[in-house]
């Protein structure tokens, strides 16, 4: 059977009344409240079509229907129609300012801004850091017991980790330190710098004085950088959604934001058939698994590593908004940086 006009627009209005109020949809509202040129004899009629063809379902304790995963993939590969306004785009581009931040900074606060625009989760999955290896290591010292590292791998991704020390350490041992690491470390894969950390540790001993801070320091953000390259804004918004209200449903969905190889699994498993994947005329990505939607687009970072922007939550968002918001978002951090 053939989607007819009428059931496009029959399927369009139940997607746009459940977003907008989490309630099964029943006939009367789609006539009264959008005006649909059609009896409700004829809109029941098309509701039992849509569902006979898998675009939406009944729930059990209802007579109205809600959007399936696969009601929402046709409404994101056909139906999107909305761009984002002229103040958001105003209001973004003056929060990402090019001169103050690189590339990871300008993901983050895009997600912040995500975030809290959408009352969602919003998320930055980085390059794959097996594909990494580390270009160079700059310490900047904060005081005697703090600093903040910089690694720059070699396709020239940034990533910082703080240093907080439980004792003093001087600069001269921080830049001995670290001219030991980029002399002995230049060109390792990412993922291996905590073993070969550890194989430097005589020579650290022989060098420097108060080595036991500094490698200490040095073992755990290498154990991060190799490990998290997945951040998330937002993340106690899911408790909020309606959807997640069991806890049990909850703690499952914790894990995503904790794994980022279970998550980069997850996200590039399409072959799931649990999973059902679309994508937009503008290339965004989406996959419903479950009640659990995951919206990304593509930032390239240089000619051969791209990052990931995404707003996880509930199947039930507002698709337009949230797409649209991904799409110029993504367009501005690739025109500032490239």
């Amino acid at each position: 059977m053939a989607m007819t006009q009428r059931m496009i627009d029959i399927l369009r209005a139940i997607v746009d009344e459940f977003v907008a109020t989490a309630e099964p949809v029943g006939s009367k509202t789609l006539v009264e409240k959008y005006q649909l040129p059609y009896s409700s004899a004829t809109i029941r009629n098309d509701m039992a079509a849509l569902e006979t063809l898998g675009y939406i379902e009944k729930p059990h304790t209802s007579a109205g229907r809600i959007p399936s995963n696969k009601g929402y993939q046709y409404y994101c590969e056909h139906l999107l129609n909305k761009d984002v306004d002229e103040d958001v785009k105003y209001a973004l581009s003056t929060m990402l300012n090019h001169d103050t931040m690189n590339i990871e900074d300008a993901i983050k606060e895009s997600c912040r801004m995500i975030s809290d625009m959408t009352n969602l989760t919003s998320g930055m999955l980085g390059p794959d850091s097996g594909k990494q290896t580390l270009q160079h290591l700059k310490v900047f010292p904060i005081d005697k017991k703090t600093a903040v590292c910089v690694f720059v791998t070699s396709s020239g991704y940034t990533e910082s980790k703080t240093f907080n020390f439980q004792d003093e350490v001087s600069l001269e041992d921080i830049e001995k330190c670290t001219e030991i690491l980029n002399d002995r470390l230049r060109g390792t894969a990412i993922v291996e710098l905590p073993e070969r950390l550890e194989s430097l540790r005589p020579i650290l001993v022989d060098s420097i004085q108060r080595y036991e801070l500094l490698f200490n320091a040095f073992a755990s953000a290498f154990v991060k950088f190799a490990s998290e390259n997945l951040y998330f804004d937002g993340t106690e918004k899911m408790m909020y959604q309606p959807e997640y209200a069991d806890v049990e449903k909850l703690k499952k969905i914790s894990r995503f934001f904790s794994d980022s190889q279970f998550f980069r699994r997850m996200i590039d498993h399409k072959d799931d058939e649990n999973a059902i994947v679309a994508k937009t005329a503008k290339g965004t990505e989406l996959m419903w698994k479950d009640d659990l939607a995951i919206i990304s687009s593509e930032i390239k970072i240089n000619d051969e590593d791209n990052a990931r922007l995404m707003v996880v939550g509930p199947r039930r968002m507002e698709y337009n908004r949230v797409i649209s918001l991904l799409n110029y978002i993504t367009k501005e951090i690739e025109d500032m940086f490239r």
